[in-house]
């Protein structure tokens, strides 16, 4: 029984070598699978030179182009006004934005004026015997001499001995000195000098206002500029009244401006022009922050395509007969998304999107190759 048992064990472990010598060996003929090579499809672009322009991007905040900073040149009470002295108040031309109680100093003013026209009335009987020639004059300026009003000029002096009477009895002092006086009474009241609206504010009514102090700030908010600074190898291309497009962060909104000046000088620490741009909207602010576009030159027969698409080596690819080609390229101006070449052929075919692991001798199928082959 034993002998036979392990008979049995030993034909089933022969069969068992036999099977797997056997697998083992068709396994070795059997021939391996093909992997089919795959064709990468790519879109391209047909290269038609034309005149392409060298856009700057800048950046900046818009200032008012005219605005005033408002200082007192007197001391006093301010007084209260048509309108509250507070930001975002509207004033015109002309209107009064400030007004400094002044009674006591226009009293003054007011004796200074009546002593020059008692010291002219004075001379009047001297004149009549002395110079009736001139008596006239002097006696129709006496008669237009109004206190009320702001003193008129004096009449002109027609000789030496003239100018020696009326200067040795103090007329001609007393004349400066009323108008020097009127000239500081006027400080007492500031007016807007152009249509425009209040954006700061640092009194308000009834305060004691001292000489010197800042009262305020006043802009005109129908034209503004914006201050960019340039590359100096743009010094010589940027010109007074280019055009510029301007839009706001979100790029909702599109901007026309000018450029209204260029500085004369070059920064020494960072080798940059600035540049101002003239802007005026209805929907701009003071301190709104716009990205600017400005055109610095124009290159002929010249393509504008995205730096990813230019190698390190200065070349682009191009597809020719279906195969990726390296062509050199002649860079002119790079911008923070695409690059300006020159010397690429007209009609010649490159890529339009990069290609993953893409090398020169690749085999590709342009877009349009694809879809004439599915039809």
């Amino acid at each position: 029984m034993r002998k036979n048992i392990l008979s049995i064990i030993g034909i089933i472990l022969i069969g068992v070598s036999i099977f797997i010598a056997k697998k083992l060996i068709d396994n070795k003929n059997q021939p391996k699978p093909v992997i089919p090579k795959v064709v990468k499809t790519v879109i391209v672009d047909t290269v038609q030179n034309t005149t392409v322009p060298i856009v700057i991007p800048a950046n900046g905040n818009l200032t008012a182009k005219q605005r005033v900073e408002l200082y007192s040149e007197v001391q006093g009470i301010f007084k209260t006004g048509k309108k509250l002295f507070k930001a975002g108040t509207k004033y015109n031309r002309g209107e009064t934005l400030i007004s400094i109680d002044a009674a006591e100093y226009y009293a003054s003013v007011q004796s200074a004026k009546s002593n020059l026209y008692n010291s002219i009335a004075a001379i009047m009987p001297d004149l009549r015997l002395d110079f009736p020639d001139v008596f006239q004059k002097w006696q129709n300026y006496l008669n237009s001499f109004d206190l009320n009003k702001t003193t008129p000029k004096l009449p002109e002096i027609s000789n030496e001995k003239e100018n020696y009477f009326i200067t040795g009895r103090g007329i001609v002092s007393a004349y400066y000195n009323v108008k020097n006086l009127e000239q500081r009474l006027a400080k007492y009241r500031i007016t807007a000098p152009f249509s425009g609206i209040l954006t700061e504010a640092l009194v308000t009514e009834g305060t004691l206002v001292r000489n010197g102090q800042k009262l305020g700030e006043f802009i005109n908010p129908e034209t503004y500029e914006m201050e960019v600074a340039i590359s100096k190898s743009f010094a010589d291309v940027l010109k007074e009244g280019e055009n510029v497009s301007l839009n706001n962060l979100e790029k909702t909104k599109t901007y026309q401006g000018i450029v209204s000046r260029v500085n004369g000088s070059i920064d020494a620490t960072t080798q940059t022009i600035t540049v101002f741009i003239e802007v005026s909207h209805s929907d701009l602010k003071e301190g709104m922050y716009l990205e600017a576009n400005l055109n610095a030159q124009k290159v002929d027969n010249a393509i504008q395509i995205d730096r990813n698409l230019l190698l390190d080596s200065q070349e682009i690819y191009v597809v020719n007969d279906s195969v990726l080609q390296v062509l050199p390229a002649k860079p002119i101006h790079f911008s923070d998304t695409k690059v300006i070449l020159k010397d690429i052929p007209n009609g010649t075919v490159i890529l339009n999107k990069p290609v993953p692991g893409a090398y020169a001798g690749m085999k590709v199928q342009t877009l349009t190759q694809k879809k004439d082959s599915i039809k």
